[in-house]
């Protein structure tokens, strides 16, 4: 068994209209399932991906209208990076941000040793563009074609998550001793004089298969509110081995959610010994199970365990326009 990558993310929105028009829009990320969440359907459930909405590419945001702020600190997943293909593209979207006033860095550095700009949602949701440049590992996904975005540019998927934690050492023993992580190299911290943070990678390795470590035993513990991510998944490639994981867990005393049907994809959910909320999620059988690919996102789409109570969700849903 080995884990292919990172799946997905899932961060926290308080105003899903606007948090459409800055991922689609600004980022050109494509919105390819417009749902519920499914443990609380009073409220809005968003994925964005690349053109297919492959595995490794989505972003997704649960939206909760009146969040609080998010705090920073440890037991968080303080970065969420996107991958472009070169550090030509990191430079095309200094200049959008720029123009469209998006909060960023000037500077581009490098973390991990590939070139990298930071910058932030309207939520201050902390975001980093990563380039490829050619490097082996995760195919990147299908880019989403906008007439404003050159293709070469687009955004082709999700890059490396830092978790950042106290002590370590637990959430290590965690991705290598169970979930089959390497430790792949170590970069200086861009925040000051901070140990370093340590690279581990899964699957074929490169930007889409990366968790990076940062140690910070002085911070407080992370509040996290909008803007804040609430859990990170990783990609398992089918069923069968989905079912091997779930026994993996149940073997080395994990406590997890268990079996989770989310129709789209089957997940377990289980946290690490810091408290940072993990998920398994099999890359089958996707998006377009239930909607034509040409026009997934498009409206409201339901699983067949939730489409008998579609009258009573959509009554108890604010209404959403996404234009």
């Amino acid at each position: 068994m080995q884990l292919l990558g990172l799946h997905h993310v899932s961060i926290l929105t308080g105003k899903a209209e606007k948090n459409y028009e800055f991922y689609t829009k600004i980022l050109g990320m494509r919105l390819v399932k417009k749902t519920v969440n499914q443990d609380n359907t009073q409220s809005y459930h968003l994925f964005y991906a690349d053109a297919e909405g492959t595995p490794g590419t989505e972003v997704t945001f649960f939206d909760i209208p009146g969040l609080g702020s998010s705090y920073r600190g440890t037991t968080d997943i303080s970065t969420v990076s996107l991958r472009v293909k070169t550090t030509d593209s990191l430079l095309f979207w200094r200049e959008r941000f720029k123009q469209l006033g998006v909060q960023h860095d000037d500077v581009i550095q490098k973390r991990a040793g590939r070139d990298s700009l930071a910058f932030r949602d309207f939520e201050g949701t902390r975001l980093i563009l990563v380039a490829d440049n050619d490097e082996d590992g995760v195919r990147a996904g299908i880019p989403w074609k906008r007439e404003d975005i050159p293709v070469e540019h687009a955004i082709v998927g999700l890059g490396p998550v830092t978790l950042t934690v106290s002590i370590p050492e637990p959430t290590i023993g965690i991705l290598t001793e169970v979930m089959g992580f390497r430790y792949v190299s170590s970069y200086p911290s861009l925040e000051g004089e901070y140990p370093n943070l340590m690279v581990y990678a899964t699957g074929e390795g490169g930007s889409g298969a990366e968790v990076h470590i940062e140690p910070r035993p002085d911070l407080p513990r992370a509040r996290i509110g909008r803007g804040g991510v609430h859990h990170v998944a990783f990609r398992v490639p089918n069923e069968d081995e989905y079912n091997q994981w779930a026994m993996r867990l149940k073997e080395n005393r994990i406590a997890s959610s268990g079996k989770v049907e989310r129709f789209y994809f089957k997940a377990l959910y289980f946290r690490e010994p810091n408290g940072i909320l993990f998920e398994l999620s099999t890359d089958t059988p996707g998006f377009a199970t239930d909607e034509p690919l040409e026009t997934m996102g498009q409206k409201l789409a339901l699983p067949p365990f939730l489409e008998p109570k579609r009258q009573e969700i959509e009554a108890n849903l604010r209404p959403l326009e996404l234009n």
